[in-house]
């Protein structure tokens, strides 16, 4: 996973978890970036709560504080994400269900995909897969995709051309992982690249779509 180069400083005790400039976010931020690793490297199911304290350098009390369960991690893991797609679901339907529309969605949700941590947390659900089905934050974000492509697709559209709007979301999703061995690239040129084809999949389908 890539390091968060901007991450506060950690001053770890054995009974308490700050950062140095001390703010409850901050500490929570730092303890959800190493929990996602650990969930990401190792598995949901393999990493416990004590793992994660002892990579924290802190006691299983002070990380409980916090958080008293790994579901309460991963729950605050995606609250952001939960939130920022259901901001841009309101805007779409608000909208013409029109080709614009659905171009200027797939924009708007690679800018919000490109934020770190929702990326990691689509990597996160991608690596355990069973938790979807059982978490409740799994469950959550099921149902948000559900409806993000109940939008993007066209059930009057043959299979093809739903299949072309499905993977233009799945281009966004797969460009971190498809690009992140690319020293080369800055994260600004991994989005347009990635856009560029989500946007290809799109005008074809349209196109496709139009001729039929």
């Amino acid at each position: 996973m890539e390091q968060n180069q901007t991450a506060a400083r950690v001053v770890r005790g054995r009974n308490r978890i700050r950062t140095a400039d001390a703010g409850s976010d901050d500490v929570r931020s730092h303890i959800q970036r190493v929990a996602l690793e650990l969930f990401i490297e190792e598995g949901y199911d393999k990493t416990s709560l004590r793992e994660i304290a002892e990579k924290l350098g802190v006691t299983k009390a002070a990380l409980y504080y916090h958080f008293p369960t790994k579901d309460d991690i991963v729950n605050s893991l995606i609250e952001h994400r939960i939130a920022a797609v259901d901001a841009l679901m309101e805007w779409a339907e608000a909208q013409p269900r029109d080709e614009p529309t659905r171009m200027e969605f797939v924009r708007r949700y690679s800018v919000l995909h490109d934020v770190a941590k929702h990326e990691h947390v689509i990597r996160f659900f991608e690596r355990n897969q069973t938790l979807i089905n059982t978490l409740p934050a799994g469950k959550l974000m099921k149902g948000q995709m559900e409806r993000v492509f109940a939008f993007i697709m066209d059930p009057s559209e043959s299979t093809v051309q739903q299949m072309r709007r499905a993977m233009a979301i799945f281009t966004i999703h797969a460009g971190h992982f498809v690009l992140r061995g690319r020293d080369d690239l800055t994260p600004q040129e991994r989005r347009d690249a990635t856009l560029v084809v989500a946007e290809d999949l799109m005008r074809q389908a349209a196109a496709a779509a139009a001729s039929e």
